[in-house]
């Protein structure tokens, strides 16, 4: 596949790798083993540098590999919800690849929107339905 970095391709590993219940075994195996051996060092201030210097670049080294993964479910999640609005009779095509504009072009749609639903709740009160694709004011 293009773009198939390696970066991507470890990542997608590691992702996969770490939510098993395996890795979480794993962890706590670390841990026990490191809580065992205490005795054996004193409980030194040696001894709790290592668990804390583990955990400080695991935990760094995660923070990069859980946003890769966001990123990419993101992306692959916005383009199939741009291809669904693009399939849909009557949706509206200006909605696709509508992550990609600023916060004040959002504003505007969000706005359009929140007058649609507050005008679909108003009509069910008085006894109507909200169905049906209403058009989105300008």
């Amino acid at each position: 596949m293009a773009g198939n970095t390696g970066f991507t391709r470890f990542a997608k590993w590691a992702s996969r790798f770490t939510g098993r219940p395996i890795s979480f075994n794993l962890a706590v195996a670390v841990v026990a083993a490191w809580l065992l051996t205490g005795p054996l060092f004193g409980f030194s201030d040696t001894w709790q540098l290592v668990i804390n210097t583990g955990t400080t670049i695991i935990t760094f080294l995660m923070v990069f590999l859980i946003q890769n993964t966001q990123n990419r479910d993101t992306q692959a999640m916005q383009i199939k919800l741009d291809e669904l609005i693009r399939v849909v009779s009557g949706a509206h095509n200006a909605l696709l690849d509508l992550e990609e504009l600023d916060d004040q072009a959002l504003d505007r749609f969000r706005l359009r929107y929140e007058a649609l639903a507050e005008q679909a709740r108003k009509d069910m009160e008085a006894g109507g339905d909200d169905f049906g694709t209403p058009e989105v004011g300008k």
